[in-house]
C-alpha cells in the first residue's frame, strides 16, 4: 500500500490535501468549540437556563386578560404536555428523537461540505429537535460567508451538553417551551392561549397538530391567516404520526376528517379585552416592581421575569362593558353626526381643525421645514390615498388625505366607564375610551371634566349634615348671583315659577335653581368640605355653580365619593391590583381595600339620600331605566349634563355594585348638537343600562341582580313624609315671598327636626 502510495504522485497528493482538509477541519471545529467565534455556554450555564418569560394578567374570576413580555413565552412543566402532542411534535421534527443523542453526524458533514466546497448555501436541514432547541435558546449569528457552519458547530456542541444535563422528556419540554410559533408567541403555552384559548393540557390532537404544523413555516402556517395551508400541514403531521406508529389508519383519517377551530385571543398592547386598563396596570406595575428586589437584589422587570398579576377586574363584566359601549356609542355618533350634518365643527371651524393639526408629527414636520399654518393645511389635504380608519367593529378601507383623516377623528365622542365594588372600592370593569388603538387617551386615569348635575348629591349630602331637613321646600324662581350670574332650570318645571318643591323631588328631577339654593343656604364652604370628605381631591373653586358641577372632577374621584352611599358613609378608593407573584407563585406584594376609617356623613343622611337617588330611577330625570330597558333592580342613581351639552354623565348604584360614565369628544370645544341627544339621561345612561341588563342575565352575577337596599329606618320615613311640592298662596304672589321669609320657614323645620329628635316623635301608624 505504501509502496503504491508512492510510486503514484496523484494518489499521494490527493491523500495529503484530504489529510489537509481534515486538519483545517479539526482547527475549524476547535475554533469555534474554544469561543474563537463567540463564547459557547458552558455547562452550568445551561443548568442554570433562564428565559425572559411574559408576565401574565389575571382577572379576579381567574382568567387570563393580558401579558406584558419581550418574547411571548409561558413555560409549562413535562406532565403538562399531552402525550399526542409529544408524539406529533417527534413524528414531524425528528423520528430518531429517543434513538440519538443530539447530533445527526451526517447531517453535519453534508451541511459542511456541501456549504464549504460547493458553495450550497441552502444546504442546511436535518437538525434534530436539540440542535433546534440549542438555536432557539441561543439564537444564530451572521459570521459571513462560514456562518451556516460556524452556527451549525455552534449548535452542535451545545446540543451535545444538552444531551448530558437533561434526558429526552426535559429536552422535550425546554423546546417546547421556547420554540416560535405563529404571531411572535414563544412556547406552546402562549400559543395554545393564542390560538384557542386554552392550556397545553387541554390541547386536543387535532389542536396540537396544528400547532406542531406552523413549526415548519410560521407564517405560511399561520391558521388565522392562511386556514387551508394550515389544514394541509396538519394532515401531514396525521400522516407522520401514522406512519411511525402513533395513530392507526383510522385514526388518521377520522382526524382529518375535524376542521380548525381558533379561539383566537389577542394579548397585544392595542388588542384584546381591557386595553386600557391594561395600559395603566403596565404604568403601576412598573413603578411597583421599582421598589422591589429580586434574591440577586436586582428589581424586577415587568417583560422578562414571568410575574403573576392578579387583579380585581372581572372578565365577564369586562366584556359586558366593552360590548355595551360599543353597542351605544356606535348608534349615539351616528345621531351625534346627523345632527350637524354638513355644518359639523369638525369640518368647518378652522381653528378647532388647525389645533388638532399641531398635534400631528406631519405638522412639527413641515412647520420645521419654514411653512405657515396656511400651507401646512394645503399640504396635508394633498396626494389622498387608501387609509384605514375605525368606525366601529369594522376598520373601513377611504381614500383620503391626512388633512381627511384628522377630521374623521376629530369627530368622534368618547366614553369613560367605571363600576366598583362599593363595600372595597374593588375595581370590576374599566373602559377608558371607544377604542385603545385609535385614541390612547384614558378617560379614567387620565381626564377630568365637569361633572355636571352629578355633583348635585354632594350639595344634599352637605345640607342634611348641617341641619337642613328633607322636606325643606325651595323656591323654582330663578335668582341671579354674583357676577351676574343667573342658573335656569330646563324642561316643563320653569313653566310655574310660584312652584316651590322639596328636596327629594328637587334632586331627584335635577332642578338647576333649586341646587344652587340649597348649596347657598349650606354654605359653599361647607359643601366644599364634605365633597373632601367623601373622597373629592380635586380642587374646587368658591363659587355658586359649583352645585352644577361646574368644577372638573375623575370619574375616580366621583366614583369614591358616591361608593359611601352603599357603604355605611365610609367612602372606598378605587383599586385593582390584589397581588403580584413571581412565577412559581411566591407572593411578592399584596394590596387591600382602603376604606376610610370616619364616616363621611350619618346613618340617616345615606338612607335619605338613598331614598332620594331611588326616586332618581323610578320618578325622576333616570326612568328610562324602568321604562325603556325594564330593569327591576334597586337602583340609585344621578344624572348629569354640563353646560352646551359638552358632558354627559350617569352615575348608577347597587347594593352592590356602583358605576360612573360619561360620554363626550376629547376636544371640549365640541358638544352635543342639542340637548336631547347631549343630555346624560340618553348620552351615558344607556351604556349602565345595557351593561346591567348583562350582569342581569347572567346567573353567575345573581347576587348582584338580586341586592336589595335595605329599609330606611322609621325616623327617616318620618322625615321624609311630606308632600313633594307646594304652592306660593294669594298673598305670597300678591306681596311676593321673600327668600328671608322662606328661610325663617326652614329654619322653623330645622328646630322642629332637632326637638323631634330629642324628645321623640309620635309615629303615625303607632
Amino acid at each position: 500500500m505504501f509502496q503504491r502510495i508512492k510510486r503514484s504522485p496523484k494518489l499521494r497528493w490527493l491523500l495529503i490535501i484530504m489529510a489537509a482538509i481534515f486538519a483545517v477541519f479539526i482547527l475549524f471545529y476547535f475554533s469555534i468549540y474554544f469561543g474563537v467565534f463567540g463564547e459557547i455556554p458552558s455547562t452550568q450555564n445551561l443548568k442554570d437556563l433562564k428565559q425572559n418569560q411574559a408576565t401574565q394578567v389575571l382577572s379576579s374570576d381567574g382568567d387570563l386578560i393580558g401579558k406584558y413580555y419581550i418574547f411571548d413565552r409561558q413555560p409549562v412543566t413535562s406532565n403538562q404536555i399531552p402525550k399526542h402532542l409529544k408524539n406529533a411534535l417527534v413524528a414531524t421534527e425528528d423520528a430518531r428523537f429517543y434513538e440519538h443523542n443530539g447530533i445527526d453526524s451526517r447531517s453535519l458533514l453534508r451541511v459542511f461540505f456541501k456549504s464549504l466546497m460547493l458553495q450550497d448555501r441552502s444546504s442546511g436541514g436535518g437538525s434534530t429537535l436539540t440542535l433546534q432547541l440549542a438555536k432557539n435558546l441561543y439564537g444564530r449569528k451572521d459570521y459571513g460567508y462560514f456562518g451556516i457552519v460556524i452556527n451549525k458547530f455552534q449548535e452542535s456542541i451545545i446540543a451535545t451538553r444538552l444531551e448530558e444535563i437533561y434526558d429526552k422528556e426535559e429536552i422535550l419540554t425546554l423546546y417546547l417551551n421556547t420554540v416560535p410559533f405563529s404571531d411572535n408567541t414563544f412556547g406552546i403555552e402562549s400559543a395554545a392561549m393564542k390560538f384557542f384559548n386554552k392550556s397545553t393540557k387541554n390541547l386536543s390532537l387535532e389542536e396540537s397538530a396544528v400547532l406542531v404544523g406552523m413549526l415548519k413555516a410560521n407564517h405560511s402556517y399561520n391558521p388565522r391567516i392562511f386556514p387551508e395551508k394550515s389544514r394541509f400541514r396538519r394532515d401531514v403531521v396525521f400522516q407522520q404520526m401514522e406512519k411511525y406508529g402513533y395513530l392507526t389508519e383510522e385514526q388518521m383519517q377520522q382526524a382529518k376528517q375535524s376542521d380548525i377551530k381558533l379561539d383566537y385571543q389577542y394579548y397585544n398592547h392595542d388588542q384584546g379585552l381591557a386595553p386600557y386598563f391594561r395600559e395603566q396596570l403596565r404604568k403601576d406595575v412598573t413603578d411597583i416592581l421599582d421598589t422591589l428586589k429580586n434574591k440577586d437584589g436586582e428589581s424586577f422587570n415587568i417583560y422578562r421575569d414571568g410575574l403573576i398579576i392578579h387583579t380585581t377586574l372581572n372578565s365577564k363584566m369586562q366584556e359586558y362593558t366593552e360590548a355595551s359601549v360599543n353597542s351605544h356609542m356606535s348608534k349615539l355618533q351616528q345621531s351625534h353626526e346627523q345632527s350637524y350634518g354638513t355644518r359639523a365643527p369638525w369640518l368647518t371651524n378652522k381653528t378647532l381643525i388647525l389645533d388638532a393639526v399641531k398635534r400631528t408629527k406631519s405638522y412639527k414636520k413641515l412647520n420645521k421645514e419654514g411653512l405657515s399654518d396656511d400651507e401646512i393645511l394645503v399640504e396635508l389635504d394633498k396626494n389622498p390615498r387608501e387609509r384605514e380608519l375605525f368606525n366601529y367593529g369594522k376598520e373601513e378601507l377611504v381614500k383620503g388625505t391626512t388633512l381627511d383623516s384628522i377630521k374623521h377623528y376629530l369627530k368622534f365622542l368618547n366614553t369613560g366607564f367605571l363600576a366598583v365594588e362599593p363595600s372595597t372600592g374593588a375595581v370590576k370593569a374599566w373602559v377608558g375610551g371607544v377604542d385603545f388603538e385609535s385614541f390612547k387617551y384614558d378617560h379614567i386615569s387620565q381626564s377630568k371634566r365637569q361633572v355636571g348635575s352629578t355633583f348635585k348629591p354632594i350639595v344634599y349630602t352637605a345640607a342634611l349634615e348641617n341641619g337642613i331637613p328633607p322636606c325643606s321646600y325651595f323656591s323654582i324662581r330663578e335668582v341671579t348671583y354674583q357676577d351676574g350670574w343667573t342658573p335656569s332650570n330646563s324642561g316643563s318645571t320653569e313653566d310655574d315659577p310660584d312652584m316651590n318643591y322639596n328636596m327629594k323631588y328637587a334632586l331627584s328631577n335635577s332642578i338647576n335653581t333649586i341646587a344652587v339654593k340649597v348649596l347657598m343656604e349650606t354654605g359653599v364652604g361647607n359643601v366644599i368640605s364634605q365633597a373632601e370628605k367623601m373622597g373629592i381631591e380635586s380642587k374646587l373653586p368658591q363659587v355658586p355653580s359649583i352645585a352644577l358641577g361646574t368644577a372638573e372632577i375623575s370619574l375616580k374621584e366621583l366614583a369614591k365619593a358616591y361608593t359611601g352611599f352603599a357603604n355605611n358613609g365610609r367612602s372606598s378608593e378605587p383599586y385593582y391590583i390584589s397581588r403580584i407573584e413571581d412565577g412559581k407563585g411566591n407572593l411578592l406584594v399584596e394590596f387591600k381595600p382602603k376604606t376610610q376609617n370616619k364616616v363621611a356623613y350619618s346613618e340617616t343622611t345615606r338612607e335619605i339620600m338613598i331614598e332620594i337617588m331611588k326616586a332618581t330611577v323610578n320618578e325622576g330625570t333616570a326612568t328610562r331605566l324602568r321604562s325603556t330597558y325594564g330593569l327591576q333592580n334597586d337602583i340609585a342613581g344621578k344624572t348629569g349634563t354640563t353646560q352646551s351639552n359638552k358632558d354627559g354623565w350617569f352615575v348608577g348604584l347597587t347594593p352592590e355594585l356602583l358605576a360612573v360614565t360619561w360620554v363626550g369628544a376629547d376636544d371640549h370645544r365640541i358638544g352635543f348638537r342639542n340637548t336631547s341627544i347631549g343630555q346624560g339621561a340618553n348620552s351615558a345612561l344607556p351604556i349602565f343600562a345595557l351593561f346591567l341588563q348583562k350582569i342581569n342575565e347572567d346567573p353567575n352575577f345573581s347576587a348582584i341582580s338580586n341586592a336589595r337596599f335595605g329599609n330606611p329606618s322609621a325616623e327617616v320615613v318620618s322625615l321624609m313624609d311630606c308632600e313633594a311640592s307646594e304652592k306660593d298662596g294669594f298673598f305670597d304672589k300678591l306681596f311676593g315671598k321673600s327668600d328671608k321669609k322662606r328661610d325663617r320657614e326652614n329654619d322653623d323645620k330645622k328646630k322642629k327636626g332637632f326637638f323631634n329628635k330629642l324628645f321623640g316623635k309620635k309615629k303615625k301608624n303607632q
